[in-house]
């Protein structure tokens, strides 16, 4: 006859495996948000090509092991990263155009968004406009994931003016948007924004 007293014994030892591989888990989620934002502050502040592993490790303040664990390579930690910041950005430009219910409204609180984040003193430019001067001829995993985050603004945009039936005028907003974007980190002040309003204005 066995005794009962195994059967509590390996509950004991399958409750403890549980709980270890629990904290474990845990502790990799935590890890990996380390990295990753450790790697997006660097990468967004200095840019990716003077961004070291080392510096990323060391700010992180976790082994190269870890790290490793996690990304294979650093390209992989930027396609992390650029996702990341994608849904961070196309949510916020979502939860801007959904205060309002026109569609010139719409348009507009999606630029005044961005007219206000160009205000603070952490904001160095467009995530990925930013990337795509840096990205070497034939990166197409970068390049894949830069124009995802730029179709889900197009696509934002188009549905705000899609009420208007002219189907024409989505890109030519969408158009302005990036112009705004590029021209502000050229110029260094917010008449890019103000000046697109103004067109926005006119052809909506």
């Amino acid at each position: 006859m066995i005794n009962p007293a195994l059967y509590f014994f390996d509950e004991q030892v399958e409750t403890l495996k549980a709980h270890a591989a629990s904290v474990k888990t845990m502790k990799n989620s935590k890890a990996r948000e380390a990295i990753i934002r450790t790697a997006a502050r660097l990468f967004y502040k200095q840019g990716y090509s003077r961004t070291g592993i080392n510096q990323i490790i060391e700010e992180a303040d976790i082994a190269k092991s870890t790290l490793y664990q996690h990304f294979k390579s650093k390209e992989e930690l930027l396609l992390a990263y650029l996702e990341e910041a994608g849904e961070t950005t196309v949510t916020a430009l979502i939860d801007a155009a959904n205060k309002e219910t026109q569609p010139l409204a719409k348009i507009l609180s999606i630029f005044s968004y961005i007219d206000q984040l160009i205000t603070q003193p952490d904001f160095y430019g467009c995530h990925f406009l930013n990337l795509v001067y840096e990205m070497p001829e034939g990166d197409e995993l970068t390049r894949t994931e830069v124009k995802k985050q730029k179709d889900a603004v197009r696509q934002l945009i188009g549905e705000a003016v899609n009420s208007l039936k002219r189907p024409e005028l989505a890109d030519e907003i969408y158009t302005l948007f990036e112009g705004a974007l590029i021209a502000h980190k050229i110029h260094q002040n917010n008449w890019p924004i103000q000046s697109a309003m103004n067109v926005v204005r006119k052809i909506v």
